[in-house]
Protein backbone atom coordinates (compact mmCIF):
# COMPACT_ATOMS: atom_id res chain seq x y z
CA UNK A 1 0.00 0.00 0.00
CA UNK A 2 0.89 3.53 -1.05
CA UNK A 3 1.93 5.37 2.39
CA UNK A 4 2.14 9.41 2.46
CA UNK A 5 4.91 10.34 5.75
CA UNK A 6 3.94 14.23 6.69
CA UNK A 7 6.29 15.61 8.82
CA UNK A 8 5.77 19.97 10.33
CA UNK A 9 9.57 20.03 8.44
CA UNK A 10 10.95 17.53 5.84
CA UNK A 11 14.45 17.67 5.25
CA UNK A 12 15.38 16.26 2.64
CA UNK A 13 19.39 17.58 2.09
CA UNK A 14 20.86 19.13 -0.88
CA UNK A 15 18.01 21.42 -1.27
CA UNK A 16 15.35 23.50 0.83
CA UNK A 17 13.43 22.30 3.82
CA UNK A 18 9.77 21.72 3.31
CA UNK A 19 7.47 22.94 5.66
CA UNK A 20 4.34 21.27 6.49
CA UNK A 21 6.17 18.40 4.21
CA UNK A 22 5.41 15.00 2.78
CA UNK A 23 7.33 11.77 1.55
CA UNK A 24 5.26 9.25 -0.69
CA UNK A 25 6.09 5.53 -0.31
CA UNK A 26 5.11 2.78 -2.72
CA UNK A 27 6.70 -0.55 -1.37
CA UNK A 28 10.20 0.11 -1.00
CA UNK A 29 10.62 3.32 -2.95
CA UNK A 30 10.35 6.95 -3.03
CA UNK A 31 7.65 8.21 -5.57
CA UNK A 32 7.42 11.87 -4.37
CA UNK A 33 8.02 14.71 -1.84
CA UNK A 34 6.95 17.97 -1.36
CA UNK A 35 4.33 20.11 0.68
CA UNK A 36 1.99 17.38 1.61
CA UNK A 37 -1.58 18.99 0.14
CA UNK A 38 0.52 18.65 -3.23
CA UNK A 39 1.64 15.26 -2.70
CA UNK A 40 -1.68 14.45 -1.06
CA UNK A 41 -2.99 15.41 -3.76
CA UNK A 42 -1.76 12.90 -6.56
CA UNK A 43 -1.98 10.17 -3.69
CA UNK A 44 -5.58 11.17 -2.54
CA UNK A 45 -5.92 7.17 -1.97
CA UNK A 46 -2.63 6.77 0.37
CA UNK A 47 -2.68 5.81 3.97
CA UNK A 48 -1.08 8.48 5.79
CA UNK A 49 1.15 8.22 8.50
CA UNK A 50 1.62 11.88 10.73
CA UNK A 51 4.89 12.44 12.74
CA UNK A 52 5.91 14.95 15.11
CA UNK A 53 8.82 17.27 14.35
CA UNK A 54 11.46 16.85 11.43
CA UNK A 55 11.08 14.05 8.71
CA UNK A 56 14.93 13.05 7.25
CA UNK A 57 16.67 10.71 4.81
CA UNK A 58 17.93 7.58 6.78
CA UNK A 59 21.59 8.14 8.88
CA UNK A 60 24.94 6.60 8.57
CA UNK A 61 26.42 4.92 11.69
CA UNK A 62 30.23 5.38 10.54
CA UNK A 63 30.96 3.47 13.33
CA UNK A 64 29.48 0.46 12.78
CA UNK A 65 32.36 -2.03 12.86
CA UNK A 66 33.56 -0.87 16.54
CA UNK A 67 30.01 -0.68 17.73
CA UNK A 68 29.46 -3.90 16.62
CA UNK A 69 32.63 -5.87 17.51
CA UNK A 70 34.17 -4.12 20.32
CA UNK A 71 31.14 -3.08 21.95
CA UNK A 72 28.97 -5.62 23.77
CA UNK A 73 25.28 -4.69 24.04
CA UNK A 74 23.60 -5.74 27.17
CA UNK A 75 20.44 -7.44 27.36
CA UNK A 76 17.77 -5.91 29.49
CA UNK A 77 18.08 -9.04 31.43
CA UNK A 78 21.95 -8.17 32.29
CA UNK A 79 20.82 -4.42 33.21
CA UNK A 80 21.30 -5.37 36.91
CA UNK A 81 24.76 -7.09 36.55
CA UNK A 82 26.00 -5.10 33.32
CA UNK A 83 23.89 -1.84 33.30
CA UNK A 84 21.95 -1.18 29.52
CA UNK A 85 25.04 1.19 28.12
CA UNK A 86 27.03 -0.34 25.63
CA UNK A 87 30.46 -2.21 27.37
CA UNK A 88 33.61 -1.00 25.43
CA UNK A 89 37.43 -0.57 26.29
CA UNK A 90 38.57 -2.80 29.06
CA UNK A 91 35.13 -3.37 30.09
CA UNK A 92 34.39 -5.37 26.92
CA UNK A 93 37.84 -6.74 26.88
CA UNK A 94 37.01 -8.14 30.71
CA UNK A 95 33.64 -9.83 29.10
CA UNK A 96 35.59 -10.76 26.01
CA UNK A 97 37.21 -13.29 27.73
CA UNK A 98 34.10 -15.24 28.60
CA UNK A 99 32.30 -14.76 26.12
CA UNK A 100 31.29 -17.88 23.54
CA UNK A 101 29.44 -17.22 19.99
CA UNK A 102 25.72 -17.11 20.89
CA UNK A 103 26.33 -14.01 23.43
CA UNK A 104 28.60 -12.08 20.88
CA UNK A 105 25.62 -12.83 18.41
CA UNK A 106 23.03 -11.54 20.24
CA UNK A 107 24.97 -8.40 21.43
CA UNK A 108 24.98 -7.58 17.86
CA UNK A 109 22.03 -8.27 17.22
CA UNK A 110 20.76 -6.09 20.05
CA UNK A 111 23.34 -3.58 18.66
CA UNK A 112 21.94 -2.72 15.05
CA UNK A 113 18.92 -2.73 17.18
CA UNK A 114 19.54 -0.20 19.20
CA UNK A 115 21.08 1.99 15.73
CA UNK A 116 17.79 1.50 14.32
CA UNK A 117 16.48 3.50 17.25
CA UNK A 118 18.97 6.78 16.31
CA UNK A 119 17.37 6.79 12.86
CA UNK A 120 20.36 4.52 11.16
CA UNK A 121 19.78 2.49 7.66
CA UNK A 122 23.31 2.26 6.39
CA UNK A 123 25.75 1.27 8.56
CA UNK A 124 29.45 1.17 7.11
CA UNK A 125 32.45 -0.96 7.87
CA UNK A 126 31.34 -3.81 8.39
CA UNK A 127 32.17 -5.09 4.89
CA UNK A 128 34.86 -7.38 5.84
CA UNK A 129 33.15 -9.34 8.44
CA UNK A 130 31.10 -11.87 6.96
CA UNK A 131 28.54 -12.49 10.03
CA UNK A 132 28.54 -9.07 11.08
CA UNK A 133 27.50 -8.30 7.28
CA UNK A 134 25.10 -10.75 6.72
CA UNK A 135 23.47 -9.69 10.82
CA UNK A 136 22.77 -6.04 9.19
CA UNK A 137 21.47 -7.47 5.88
CA UNK A 138 18.99 -9.31 7.57
CA UNK A 139 18.13 -6.12 9.73
CA UNK A 140 17.76 -4.42 6.25
CA UNK A 141 20.53 -2.12 6.85
CA UNK A 142 22.28 -1.31 3.88
CA UNK A 143 25.94 -1.82 4.60
CA UNK A 144 28.72 0.20 3.22
CA UNK A 145 32.73 0.79 3.10
CA UNK A 146 34.45 2.55 6.12
CA UNK A 147 34.99 5.55 6.27
CA UNK A 148 38.20 5.72 8.67
CA UNK A 149 39.04 4.94 11.89
CA UNK A 150 36.89 6.80 14.60
CA UNK A 151 38.85 8.96 17.14
CA UNK A 152 37.44 8.20 20.93
CA UNK A 153 34.98 5.67 21.77
CA UNK A 154 32.32 4.74 19.09
CA UNK A 155 29.13 6.35 19.59
CA UNK A 156 25.40 5.09 18.57
CA UNK A 157 24.59 8.61 17.45
CA UNK A 158 25.57 9.43 13.90
CA UNK A 159 26.02 12.92 15.11
CA UNK A 160 28.64 12.16 16.84
CA UNK A 161 31.30 11.60 13.43
CA UNK A 162 28.66 13.10 10.77
CA UNK A 163 28.17 16.32 12.96
CA UNK A 164 25.91 17.70 10.31
CA UNK A 165 22.20 16.03 8.45
CA UNK A 166 24.41 16.48 5.60
CA UNK A 167 27.08 14.79 6.92
CA UNK A 168 25.25 11.92 8.93
CA UNK A 169 22.61 11.37 6.29
CA UNK A 170 22.93 8.31 3.41
CA UNK A 171 22.44 10.87 0.95
CA UNK A 172 19.17 13.07 -0.22
CA UNK A 173 15.74 12.37 -0.63
CA UNK A 174 14.88 11.62 -4.33
CA UNK A 175 11.95 10.32 -6.06
CA UNK A 176 13.08 6.51 -7.26
CA UNK A 177 15.47 6.33 -4.88
CA UNK A 178 15.15 3.14 -1.59
CA UNK A 179 12.83 4.76 0.92
CA UNK A 180 15.34 5.03 3.69
CA UNK A 181 13.49 7.70 6.40
CA UNK A 182 14.37 8.96 9.85
CA UNK A 183 12.00 11.58 12.18
CA UNK A 184 13.30 12.71 14.89
CA UNK A 185 11.51 14.64 17.58
CA UNK A 186 12.74 18.29 16.95
CA UNK A 187 11.73 21.84 15.73
CA UNK A 188 14.11 22.08 12.67
CA UNK A 189 18.17 20.48 11.95
CA UNK A 190 19.97 23.06 14.70
CA UNK A 191 17.60 21.03 17.40
CA UNK A 192 18.61 17.91 15.52
CA UNK A 193 22.68 18.75 15.70
CA UNK A 194 22.04 19.43 19.65
CA UNK A 195 19.67 16.14 20.73
CA UNK A 196 21.07 13.95 17.52
CA UNK A 197 19.71 10.50 16.99
CA UNK A 198 18.23 10.15 20.31
CA UNK A 199 15.81 12.37 19.36
CA UNK A 200 15.02 9.80 16.71
CA UNK A 201 10.62 8.53 16.48
CA UNK A 202 10.76 6.44 13.85
CA UNK A 203 12.72 4.94 11.59
CA UNK A 204 11.87 3.36 7.72
CA UNK A 205 14.27 1.27 6.31
CA UNK A 206 12.99 0.63 2.27
CA UNK A 207 9.30 1.61 3.12
CA UNK A 208 8.73 -0.54 6.03
CA UNK A 209 8.48 0.82 9.42
CA UNK A 210 11.01 -1.19 11.64
CA UNK A 211 11.21 1.37 14.54
CA UNK A 212 8.40 3.68 16.24
CA UNK A 213 9.20 4.98 19.44
CA UNK A 214 6.42 4.08 22.18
Amino acid sequence: MLTVHVAPLVLPVGAAGVPGGAVAVDGDLITAFGPYDEVLAAHPAARVRQWPGVLTPGLVQWDGLPLLTRCYHPDPREADELGERPLTGAEFDRLAERMDEPRRAGSVRRGLQRMLRHGTTHVAGVLGEPAVRTAAGRAGLTTLPAAGEAAGEPSLDPFARGRSLAGSAHGPLAAGGRADLAVFDVRDEAELRAAGGASCVATVLGGRLVYRRR
